[in-house]
């Protein structure tokens, strides 16, 4: 066998969700991402919007059922021995496109796993003339390391995320909007004036508390009083404004359990004039401006929306976008970054 060896490793990853500018929304998937050589797998697809099998919002007999094809102790699901390795975060058709390869023990007879061939599939057999990637892989894992990353997934609870948030605020309907739209993408949300009473075991299902500005000090103490009495770690949010869309990148955020090393969009900063934003891999990144006038009124200034190279980048903020109370949020597929505008 040819190839050298690779490191193999899981990380949590996030697949942003959010309402877009149209009106339409993505969803937000949780899922678990293959790190190879210290680095995901995902990025070295370029811009791919996609998940891998192992997606925290699966049933737990599928999840389990993924884990185990990877570990070649179940039929691959597709023809010449291939296996999804990313498919679509909407629907994981594969009509609608993923990136498969070649999973087999090494053939010279050593202990090690082979992932070999990648292709981007859309239906059976897979082209490898025309849809293959010829510059990905083969990587071959060494066994042990292989199985135990892979095997901590069946025991190891904790790997499923926790997908709901809990909104804590007097301003019930603007935290119905907000709960609508975290339901809209795939995140659950409930309400409540405070923390007081609530069982452990449920405190335990929420990842993150969104409080809105309004909120006294007493309450936001009583509520992380009773997450800690509960022995629960949750990300808190402080509301920035009250712009759904806002709120939602807030959110997202709080939520991305992804290692931040291994991030597409490192950093974001803003200035009166530019933002500056650094990215570790090629990838479309989208920014966006909201602005609230003196009668509480929205504006939004679409930025930027294109492909950018890995580095640091400063992008001029039109001076309509950064008037008064003004923030900027950046977007990839995979993480999203929310910072105010100085004023």
């Amino acid at each position: 066998m040819s190839a050298e060896y690779a490191t193999f490793g899981l990380a949590p990853a996030m697949r942003a969700g959010g309402v877009l500018a149209n009106g339409g929304y993505q969803v937000h998937r949780d899922f678990v991402d293959f790190i190879v050589d210290g680095r995901p797998l995902l990025f070295q697809l370029s811009d791919l919007d996609a998940v891998s099998p192992l997606a925290a919002d699966i049933p737990p007999a599928i999840f389990t059922a993924h884990v185990r094809r990877l570990l070649l102790e179940a039929r691959a699901p597709l023809r010449d021995g291939r296996y999804v390795i990313y498919g679509c975060p909407e629907c994981e058709g594969l009509e609608c496109g993923a990136v498969t390869a070649v999973i087999e023990k090494s053939p010279d007879g050593a202990d090690d796993f082979v992932w070999r061939d990648f292709a981007w599939q859309t239906s059976e057999p897979a082209d490898l003339v025309r849809n293959g990637y010829h510059g990905i892989g083969p990587f071959r894992f060494r066994g042990d390391e292989y199985r135990s990353a892979l095997g901590q997934l069946l025991t190891d609870g904790e790997q499923r995320a926790r997908r709901r948030v809990l909104l804590i605020g007097p301003r019930v309907a603007l935290l119905a909007k907000l709960a609508a739209a975290l339901r809209t993408i795939g995140i659950g949300a409930e309400i409540a004036a405070d923390a007081a009473g609530v069982p452990p075991d449920e405190l335990r299902t929420y990842g993150a508390v969104a409080f809105g500005r309004a909120v006294p000090d007493a309450v936001r103490h009583s509520v992380r009083a009773s997450f800690d009495r509960a022995d629960v770690q949750v990300a808190y949010v402080d509301g920035l404004a009250p712009v759904i869309p806002l709120l939602l990148a807030q959110i997202e955020y709080a939520l991305d359990r992804s290692p931040r090393e291994q991030r597409r969009l490192t950093r974001l900063a803003a200035g009166p004039h530019a933002a500056d934003l650094e990215v570790t891999s090629a990838c479309r990144v989208r920014l966006t401006a909201y602005r609230v006038d003196r009668l509480s009124r929205t504006h939004v200034h679409e930025v930027l929306d294109e492909v950018l190279v890995p580095g640091l980048h400063q992008v001029p903020l039109p001076a309509k976008a950064t008037k008064g109370h003004s923030y900027v949020v950046a977007r990839t597929s995979t993480n999203v970054l929310v910072t105010p505008v100085p004023t």
